[in-house]
């Protein structure tokens, strides 16, 4: 993803966004190669602030002495000390469904030469990975530029105060309305959050 591109393009579609970008830090988005950590991330942040996904997401990093966690790692500690981090029954589940995957390869290694439809195609059929997960992966660790969150509480909050409107929107609403900001819905997406939340943690 060309962020200044994408932020001239946002500036020029929309006079609104442009405030917003003017008003805001710029986003720092860094392409991840390690997709099965990712992943993982994306599950812990899954219903939960920033703040509280990430001080749990730091717990669950520190049971691994090594910084590039692999399947392995995963499927080989104890669930006790996943609780102890922080994370739900469902959750732990979750992310022992994922290094299972990963572990037997069942997740293709080239991930990112995949469109943006296939890979959360693939990555849904996992029990614990959903549309929105899916999403945040394709966001924050693929860095693909066109991608609406529309499930995401978060920006319909911010659609909510960047249209105006007197209740959360529809996800037909967000779509439609998101056709202005193509092909960089992504960053569309991250400022409508900034408004909402504050400095973004991912």
């Amino acid at each position: 993803m060309n962020i200044d591109n994408g932020l001239f393009h946002l500036s020029e579609v929309d006079p609104k966004m442009a405030k917003l970008i003017n008003k805001y830090e710029r986003p720092n988005f860094i392409k991840e190669t390690n997709h099965f950590e990712a992943i993982i991330r994306s599950i812990i942040y899954q219903q939960l602030s920033t703040k509280a996904a990430s001080a749990i997401h730091n717990r669950f990093k520190q049971l691994f002495e090594n910084d590039n966690l692999r399947p392995v790692d995963v499927l080989n500690n104890s669930i006790d000390r996943y609780r102890e981090a922080g994370l739900s029954k469902q959750k732990v589940t979750y992310i022992i469904n994922v290094a299972y995957e990963f572990n037997n390869e069942l997740i293709p290694k080239n991930l990112e030469d995949f469109s943006d439809t296939d890979i959360i195609d693939m990555l849904t059929r996992i029990k614990g990975i959903g549309r929105w997960t899916a999403q945040m992966f394709l966001m924050f660790s693929l860095n693909r530029s066109d991608i609406l969150p529309e499930l995401d509480l978060g920006i319909q909050k911010g659609f909510k105060i960047y249209f105006k409107l007197n209740k959360l929107p529809s996800s037909d609403y967000m779509i439609k309305k998101a056709e202005l900001w193509r092909p960089y819905r992504t960053l569309a997406s991250w400022y409508l959050w900034r408004i909402v939340e504050g400095p973004f943690e991912w």
